[in-house]
């Protein structure tokens, strides 16, 4: 069974990303796009919702290459 993922924003997965290495790069309509500041620079596209889905916050964590309990083991503090 995998663990019950907190109910998150998209304002405050993007907090939590910049803790790992991805800056802002822009906001492109609903979505903020962040950029990996070291090499291999990934780029990430987080909505700009109140509550980001289970599913989404799983793969955007998936597309960041690490595991969900690291990204979001203290996204806003």
């Amino acid at each position: 069974m995998s663990p019950h993922l907190p109910q998150i924003s998209g304002k405050e997965l993007a907090k939590a990303m910049s803790k790992i290495g991805y800056l802002p790069d822009h906001q492109t309509g609903g979505h903020f796009i962040l950029r990996q500041s070291m090499p291999p620079h990934r780029r990430l596209t987080i909505p700009n919702h109140r509550q980001i889905a289970e599913g989404t916050l799983r793969a955007i964590s998936h597309q960041a290459s690490m595991g969900v309990e690291e990204s979001l083991s203290s996204p806003t503090g």
